[in-house]
């Protein structure tokens, strides 16, 4: 049986679809249809749909308070360098990167093979060299293919 975090991440992004990619919903009536706490509900919304993956959070804490989520198409944005940058920085890890590299695969940024590619060349036994900051040197080559890629 599936954990509850990949239900509750699978119902909003049916809502979404539905949606065209906008809603709005009760963190409190979110957990209640799933039986946790709202805080279950935090850690989805923060675990799974990070910025970097082309989401957008909103939240209004209180009585009626609400959570809106917008899923940007990565496509939207003006700049896909600028974004590329700032969301890989100077240092990632090989599971942020794998996340990263996913979202760019939902977009048809890249393909299945060229994501398969990335994953190799940025993998820890790829990366096995006498340095102290694996996840800089992750980083740089990540970001340079990238953005040769989405040219």
């Amino acid at each position: 049986m599936a954990r509850v975090s990949s239900v509750i991440e699978l119902f909003i992004k049916e809502l979404l679809k539905e949606a065209n990619g906008e809603i709005e919903i009760q963190r409190n009536e979110l957990a209640e249809k799933f039986n946790c706490a709202p805080s279950q509900i935090n850690y989805v919304l923060t675990t799974r749909f990070p910025s970097y993956k082309g989401y957008f959070i909103e939240s209004r804490r209180g009585g009626g308070g609400y959570i809106r989520i917008v899923k940007v198409g990565i496509n939207d944005y003006k700049d896909i360098n600028n974004i590329i940058v700032h969301a890989i920085g100077d240092s990632i890890t090989m599971n942020k990167a794998r996340q990263i590299l996913e979202a760019l695969n939902e977009e048809n940024l890249i393909t299945n093979r060229e994501m398969g590619i990335i994953n190799a060349a940025i993998c820890d036994r790829s990366l096995d060299c006498n340095t102290d900051n694996k996840n800089g040197l992750r980083a740089k080559i990540l970001k340079n293919i990238l953005l040769v890629l989405v040219r």
